[in-house]
């Protein structure tokens, strides 16, 4: 069935949510250029007060106590009782703040369907839904390589999940396994679009004879990029480096000072917006294991070596990434130069790698997700008429 109407809930908490919010978006748009959807930045939209006190302080912790975030995330996936009283009494708080204005815009907008790339919106959705509130098809859109308790209610219609290997471990969490289906984390369509690898080096002013590998800190630019450069440029390497900082205009800037002193070539770029053209032209990437870059990674072919990874779901990311074969978790500096030096020497460990990137990437994520929609969309009209014929 086409879509006409969806709404997507989201939380700029980070980038990857927004991003895959976007894929979505466009994927919609591309089957249906004259179809409706509405984005929302969640807690801005519906509480001010939710967005300052909630994200400021998740934002915090996890960059002044990343150790404090693990421990809260671990906590969280064991499900004690005090970790569901917690989920609870966060949801009834949230629900009592946001839910009134999400009532007003759903009643308005009439959407076919609602779609949360956040964990935080599907509570709402879930108690609107109880009360009457939310007769459509509700999705979630997992964002990394894992599976988290906060994701988890009994209403939702469908999980979308990044790997098939998740598909079992959502089942465990008593999931009904009609209920999830790995599409992938919806990435941007153009991953899809084939790509010269040739074209593209000359369009970055990459050397064609050297490796290339991609220094990454996520959309906000994140992690010791600094280090890992000045670290990698020393060691003499037989490569090339394009380093991208994100929206992280300090670390440019302190990059670009750096740069005369160091041997090699190396490219300092800000934000991409054409991401998956850069990825394409590079060999390996070096970088944090949020999930939309592991994902747009993974759909690129691109073997990962992960530094850093923030306690919680970065690292169970990285985890899963690494069991899988196509990424390494580096421990310190030395540690990345001898990985990366090792891959460099070794043409049958770039192949194992790439190939385990391949078989996990999902380049036509958003095309799954939109699928799975229509069909959910397709199953609810049709009970409805049903329902309506009984009447």
């Amino acid at each position: 069935m086409m879509i006409n109407k969806v709404l997507v809930l989201s939380v700029s908490a980070g980038d990857g949510h927004m991003r895959a919010a976007a894929a979505i978006k466009q994927e919609i748009l591309r089957r249906n250029p004259q179809a409706a959807v509405i984005i929302l930045d969640t807690f801005r939209y519906a509480s001010p007060l939710i967005e300052k006190v909630v994200l400021g302080t998740y934002m915090e912790i996890i960059k002044m106590s990343p150790v404090i975030y693990g421990y809260l995330y671990r906590q969280a996936e064991k499900e004690k009782p005090i970790s569901g009283f917690a989920k609870q009494e966060f949801n009834r708080i949230i629900n009592r703040l946001a839910a009134p204005k999400l009532i007003s815009l759903i009643e308005q907008m009439q959407p076919q369907a609602i779609v949360c790339t956040h964990p935080f919106p599907l509570g709402i959705l879930t108690h609107l839904r109880a009360g009457g509130k939310c007769d459509v098809p509700i999705v979630a859109a997992i964002t990394d390589f894992t599976v988290h308790p906060f994701w988890l209610f009994d209403d939702v219609d469908c999980y979308l999940v990044a790997a098939d290997a998740l598909v079992k471990a959502f089942g465990n969490h008593g999931i009904a396994p009609g209920k999830i289906r790995a599409t992938g984390i919806p990435i941007d369509p153009g991953f899809a679009v084939p790509k010269d690898r040739v074209v593209l080096r000359k369009q970055w002013n990459l050397d064609p004879k050297l490796p290339a590998i991609l220094i990454m800190g996520g959309g906000l630019g994140m992690g010791p990029l600094g280090e890992v450069v000045k670290e990698l440029a020393s060691a003499a390497l037989p490569c090339q480096m394009a380093v991208v900082c994100g929206r992280n205009k300090a670390l440019r800037i302190k990059l670009l000072k750096m740069l005369p002193d160091l041997p090699g070539r190396i490219q300092v770029l800000g934000y991409v917006n054409n991401i998956q053209d850069l990825m394409a032209a590079c060999d390996l990437m070096v970088g944090k294991a949020g999930g939309l870059t592991s994902s747009e990674a993974m759909a690129s072919g691109l073997p990962m070596f992960i530094t850093d990874p923030i306690p919680g779901q970065e690292e169970r990311n990285a985890e899963f990434l690494e069991t899988m074969g196509a990424a390494r978790l580096v421990r310190g500096q030395k540690d990345l130069i001898q990985q990366v030096k090792n891959y460099l020497q070794k043409p049958s460990l770039q192949k194992l790698m790439t190939e385990a990137a391949r078989s996990i990437g999902r380049p036509r994520s958003a095309a799954a997700a939109v699928t799975v929609l229509e069909e959910l969309i397709e199953k609810y009209t049709t009970c409805s008429r049903r329902s309506m014929s009984k009447g």
